[in-house]
């Protein structure tokens, strides 16, 4: 199948930054909840998540999800979107470009910074490098224990355990220790 067919049809995750003026920030937030309710009428729109600024910070994010690129771009060019882009200009402002990403990204991050995320391809093998030796280890030690529950339950365990495992552990150690191979470019490394 074409690639072009294939990437229109999986999901998409776009992170926006808005700079609000100091003292403006309820009112950013009115706008906020008002954009996200026409968002979520738009056909093919996900959800979105804030995210609201840490100490000093003036920037909001918001992760934009929709189920492909085709619903995505249906909402970014339409006019219900620019009505809502106009409203925002008194207390807001795009602090830099959109970010299309994949899901992964969220592993891969660095604190502080605005980088882009590494190539599809290194995410991809460092998610296999952390993911292979737990699977080994969970299917050599410990998956005889659940051989007898039913098939459902039996497979819930390992994600169940590796999905926090990988969030909050191994993918944050693996982009520290990767960094200058993740981000040849960014890093001057």
């Amino acid at each position: 199948m074409d690639q072009h067919l294939l990437a229109a049809r999986e999901p998409v995750t776009v992170v926006y930054t808005w700079e609000v003026v100091p003292g403006r920030e309820q009112e950013f937030e009115q706008w906020a909840h008002g954009l996200e309710r026409e968002a979520a009428a738009f056909p093919g729109h996900r959800g979105v998540t804030w995210l609201r600024p840490e100490g000093d910070s003036r920037r909001y994010h918001a992760v934009v999800r929709f189920a492909d690129t085709r619903s995505l771009d249906r909402w970014m060019t339409s006019p219900e979107r620019a009505k809502w882009q106009d409203r925002v200009q008194p207390f807001g402002r795009s602090a830099h470009p959109k970010l299309t990403t994949t899901g992964l990204e969220t592993w891969f991050n660095l604190p502080g910074t605005t980088v882009r995320p590494p190539a599809r391809w290194k995410m991809s093998l460092v998610t296999i490098l952390a993911v292979y030796p737990f699977a080994l280890l969970y299917d050599g030690l410990f998956a005889e224990y659940f051989r007898d529950w039913p098939l459902v339950p039996r497979t819930l365990v390992f994600p169940v355990v590796l999905a926090p495992l990988l969030t909050y552990a191994i993918m944050p150690l693996l982009s520290r220790l990767l960094r200058a191979w993740l981000y040849p470019d960014k890093l001057g490394a």
